[in-house]
């Protein structure tokens, strides 16, 4: 007994340690997370996406796509041509730089938030509501990543991305899944970069146009009719690399698992509908059948229901089908042969 005893303790305190150990490495899991009190369940959110952000530094035209899946790590996504990012992590980026005559090109992928190659390590997530007058959503701030700036020094990068609550919004307005992209993909994506540097070269002549082309670019983070919004990356008051996104959801509003929970025709609906039509066809043919024997027959009592008399055979003929299965099943039980005088 002291023995069990003592094992199960023991058991106890590895499974109380590993919860602790868990919980402070930071994990964020997206289908259950709580903040102030609130729950919120940001599993809708689920996916790879992709966003991007052009800009012109010195000599270069710098292209930046971004690439993400806040629920799980991105596996095969982390990989674009050549550039590797690592399959661990949750939030990639693929730069590339060339210059104005297209005479050089230069890409690199550095990431910005997940875990380390081999799955451990910490994210470093820190959830909290958003603070400010009028606003309500979630500030979700995700670690782990590196990035190396012009003067080629590591730096420490990382994400926080601001969910705003939009009743409106599932979140994935103008996003495209990219779980399963193909070389065709990768071809529009090189069009996507020649496309992005013509329209720098025609100067502020063709504005008007470029903005058009742009909200028609499924991919373009300055879009304001997508969900998903760049901000900014570059550095912080730390010397770390951030890299700020606006997501706006109805799965960041505070009461929205709660009115989810508490609506159960989205849990089971097709029963429900199907019980209430089957209730609605008995009643009808019952209140039916009752007025026609009244009124061509006389019938009172049981005689109004229609097959009354059936109805009241019922227990019998259930009684009679019980009785045969039974004696079905022990014949079948019973030894063949003689039997003993």
């Amino acid at each position: 007994m002291r023995i069990q005893s003592s094992l199960s303790s023991s058991l106890l305190f590895s499974s109380a340690l590993l919860t602790g150990l868990a919980s402070a490495s930071g994990s964020f899991d997206c289908h259950n997370i709580i903040a102030e009190g609130n729950k919120y369940d940001l599993s809708g959110l689920h996916g790879v996406h992709t966003i991007y952000h052009v800009d012109k530094a010195e000599d270069y035209i710098v292209n930046t796509t971004y690439v993400l899946d806040i629920c799980k790590a991105l596996g095969k996504a982390s990989i674009r041509g050549d550039l590797k990012c690592g399959t661990s992590k949750n939030i990639c980026g693929f730069q590339y730089k060339y210059t104005e005559d297209h005479l050089e090109e230069i890409g690199h992928a550095f990431p910005i938030a997940g875990l380390d190659p081999l799955g451990h390590g910490s994210k470093d997530a820190e959830v909290t509501r958003l603070k400010g007058d009028g606003q309500e959503g979630l500030l979700v701030k995700m670690a782990g990543g590196e990035y190396i700036d012009k003067d080629k020094k590591k730096k420490v990068a990382r994400a926080v991305i601001e969910f705003h609550c939009d009743p409106d919004r599932s979140g994935l307005e103008g996003l495209s899944s990219v779980e399963d992209e193909s070389s065709e993909e990768e071809e529009e994506e090189e069009e996507t970069r020649r496309r992005l540097v013509v329209r720098e070269d025609e100067g502020d002549k063709n504005k008007d146009k470029d903005k058009d082309k742009e909200k028609t670019d499924p991919n373009d983070g300055s879009d304001p009719s997508r969900s998903l919004q760049f901000e900014s990356f570059g550095p912080a008051d730390d010397d770390a690399y951030v890299l700020k996104l606006k997501w706006r959801t109805r799965y960041a509003c505070d009461n929205y698992v709660r009115d989810r929970k508490g609506d159960g025709s989205s849990h089971w609906g097709f029963f429900t509908w199907l019980i209430i039509i089957l209730f609605l066809c008995v009643a009808a043919y019952l209140i039916f059948g009752s007025w026609l024997n009244y009124n061509r027959y006389g019938a009172r009592g049981w005689d109004l229901l229609p097959h009354g008399d059936t109805l009241r055979d019922i227990p019998y003929i259930f009684q009679d089908w019980l009785r045969r299965v039974i004696n079905t099943l022990q014949g079948s039980g019973s030894r063949g042969g003689y039997s003993a005088v």
